[in-house]
């Protein structure tokens, strides 16, 4: 029986790998699901993975040389992307994120292209000047209008992307890697008396002053911990810093050990996601897989995912509710610890890797005909 190669399939707006979360950890599970059915190739960018990083754990990357100037490298790296996949030959091209569509195009002179949105730019992200928003919201518009198949992440956008260009995009959430290593971690509980909050990068749409205002309000005096990178946006910094004092807060920075961070996920007492603005959150999916009790905020993308008796949710933006399901929570422990039980069970049975990954192998194989 004569065995074909698999078809090769570049991956364009990870940006590196091993990821630390968000979209590029969307992207790698992708991969590692069906890197037996396709050739894969990764191209990254040396802000986000060591040059060395050309084989991780058996999946092809090339590392592009990160040139230091700000957000504007993020633009040379879709260039370059570009340029390397005229020139090399390559049977799909799959996109990552909304703003990469001003390469879209030229992808489609030799082509196919899938693009997976991980959030739309229905609204100005305070990290980007108004000339970056508005290019990011004219790239989102070429992906709609170019790329064969585009895939929302979250439910709530895509219904807002159909609206917007009168187009029928796909939604793919997605899922969690429920290994070995991390239900050991759940198990092994220690149930510590703080209360948690974490975020890849902390500036103000992910509503940390939020609930450092809501702990002021209650006057609750457990531990917070605050795990992420808070260097983003030096206002929200200099904002966060005030808004601590006299609070009993500890902040641990970016953890890129993910079993660390899982570990004080696991032992939180509370897990507090006051986002203004989602499109399908990696980290409260991770945190529902520790089996940890969460308050979250009632966003649509959040809503879309987990019920009422699985999260418990206070009103987006509103800092006095919050410090309301806080001293609930606090005072309930044995329903939340229900809850969040609960809200594991449906992350089991409908958004695991290899439930998704099917998903993406289908239109793969559709794309590749």
């Amino acid at each position: 029986m004569i065995r074909t190669k698999p078809r090769r399939i570049a991956v364009i707006g990870l940006k590196g790998l091993p990821a630390f979360g968000g979209a590029a950890a969307v992207g790698e599970n992708i991969i590692d699901q069906l890197k037996d059915d396709f050739s894969f190739t990764v191209l990254s960018v040396s802000s986000h993975t060591s040059m060395e990083n050309t084989n991780v754990n058996d999946i092809k990357q090339i590392v592009f040389k990160n040139h230091g100037i700000g957000s504007f490298n993020t633009f040379i790296y879709y260039w370059k992307c570009l340029f390397h996949i005229l020139f090399n030959h390559y049977d799909l091209i799959h996109l990552h994120h909304a703003e990469s569509g001003f390469i879209t195009p030229f992808l489609r002179l030799k082509n196919k292209v899938l693009v997976t949105f991980h959030g739309i730019y229905c609204y100005s992200d305070p990290k980007f000047s108004s000339l970056q928003n508005w290019f990011f919201r004219f790239s989102e518009r070429f992906n709609v209008l170019f790329a064969n198949v585009v895939i929302s992440v979250s439910k709530p956008d895509k219904k807002y992307i159909d609206k917007k260009y009168r187009t029928d995009v796909l939604y793919i959430p997605n899922g969690m890697n429920l290994s070995n290593e991390l239900n050991k971690i759940a198990e092994n509980k220690t149930h510590k008396d703080y209360i948690l909050f974490a975020a890849g990068r902390i500036y103000q749409i992910k509503g940390l002053h939020l609930l450092l205002d809501a702990l002021k309000l209650k006057g609750i005096p457990n531990r917070l911990l605050i795990a992420g990178d808070i260097d983003q946006v030096p206002e929200y910094k200099k904002g966060i810093e005030i808004l601590s004092k006299e609070l009993n807060v500890e902040y641990l920075g970016l953890i890129k050990n993910k079993g660390k961070l899982m570990e004080i996920v696991s032992n939180a007492k509370l897990f507090i996601f006051p986002s203004l603005t989602e499109a399908m959150s990696m980290m409260l999916l991770e945190v529902v897989s520790m089996i940890t009790p969460i308050i979250a905020s009632d966003i649509p993308s959040n809503r879309a995912i987990f019920a009422e008796n699985e999260i418990l949710f206070f009103k987006s933006n509103d800092s006095f509710d919050l410090a309301e399901k806080i001293r609930y929570a606090l005072d309930n422990p044995l329903k939340m610890e229900s809850m969040a039980k609960r809200a594991y069970e449906k992350l089991k049975s409908n958004y695991t890797w290899e439930i998704i990954s099917e998903k993406y192998k289908v239109i793969y194989n559709n794309l590749l005909q």
